[in-house]
């Protein structure tokens, strides 16, 4: 059997670039070579295309981008080449599937899966619809609460509203505050404040990383994640608790723990681990999810379920919580990773 040649895209048009650069050199580094021939594709921050054929170490330094081991690409939009075009040459190289190793946005957000749709290139992870309503944190929202389930109350706004009239509409909530980057992930751009006095700061900080942005309420209790793995006979990893010291699980603290700890599984009981997987896949099946994602909730001191985010495309090293979650329950990281692509979605239509 000839292997089937997988594209990894790295890097990307964002502000998780470097988050980007980890995964992807883990994902490349545990995939079954024997089955499958690697493509690397890396993306600048400046949002050009590169087949990349250097050290795999490099990738993680954020040193792969050499015109000595990189050719300028770009995807063909013609369904006949079903792959890549090197520019200086013409040469195309066809594709069977890519696994878009991105996080945040030109990359998680249906931009770059509505491109591969149109190409006719399979994928790995959410189609672009459903990317894209899980990238946008205020739609999301809406919707699972639509469907009878509990979310944070909330406030939208974007760069045309001026500071008076955010103050006003959000006078009657009750701090702690999170003032969020509408479609950033990793935490950039939030805030966690305590008073009125801080809102203009964290409004600007938050508009650094997108056009609009959302106000919303903290919820008592701690945070849990649910890993999900497929696209109709759907399996959940174990439920992981985030405990906090102080403050919120914010970018520092998501990968390096210096004062927050991950436990797995949650210190609840069986019963109620259970009803959060549950909670997690109606989630899941409500937001369209397909291949994998890791929904995020909150946990109540009255046992109450409370959706915060879904990610799409989750950390992929071999330490991070969506892994994790499934390797608790039996299915090692390579296993993950061999089954995701043979889950890979034909989206095209």
């Amino acid at each position: 059997m000839s292997k089937k040649k997988v594209a990894i895209i790295f890097g990307g048009c964002s502000s998780e670039y470097e988050v980007s650069l980890v995964s992807a050199t883990s994902v490349i580094r545990n995939i079954k070579k024997d089955r499958y021939d690697v493509v690397m594709i890396g993306i600048t921050k400046n949002g050009d295309f590169y087949l990349y054929n250097g050290d795999i170490d490099r990738i993680e330094q954020n040193e792969w981008l050499d015109n000595n081991v990189c050719k300028k690409i770009t995807i063909s939009t013609n369904r006949s080449d079903h792959g890549i075009i090197i520019l200086d040459t013409n040469e195309i190289i066809k594709l069977d599937i890519v696994f878009p190793v991105l996080h945040g946005q030109n990359g998680e957000d249906g931009r770059l899966q509505g491109l591969l749709e149109l190409a006719g290139i399979k994928y790995v992870g959410c189609n672009m619809i459903s990317s894209a309503i899980c990238m946008d944190k205020y739609l999301a929202h809406e919707l699972v609460s639509s469907s009878g389930l509990l979310s944070p109350v909330s406030y939208l706004f974007d760069k045309s509203d001026n500071y008076e009239k955010i103050k006003s509409k959000i006078s009657h909530l009750k701090y702690p505050l999170f003032v969020k980057p509408l479609k950033a992930g990793s935490s950039f751009g939030i805030t966690k404040i305590s008073s009125i006095n801080e809102l203009r700061e964290a409004t600007e900080e938050a508009f650094k990383y997108d056009n609009k942005i959302i106000i919303e309420e903290n919820v008592d209790g701690f945070e849990v994640g649910c890993a999900i793995l497929g696209n109709d006979n759907l399996i959940i990893g174990e439920v992981d608790e985030i405990e906090l010291e102080d403050g919120f699980f914010d970018y520092f603290e998501k990968y390096n723990l210096k004062t927050s700890k991950i436990h797995l599984p949650a210190r609840i009981s069986e019963d109620e681990r259970e009803k959060i997987k549950k909670t997690a896949l109606e989630i899941y099946k409500i937001l369209g999810c397909s291949g994998f994602a890791r929904v995020d909730m909150f946990y109540t001191p009255d046992k109450k379920i409370v959706f915060n985010e879904v990610n799409t495309i989750p950390g992929c090293t071999s330490h991070s919580r969506y892994p994790s979650m499934l390797k608790e329950i039996g299915i090692s990281f390579e296993e993950v990773i061999n089954r995701l692509i043979e889950l890979g979605g034909d989206y095209e239509s």
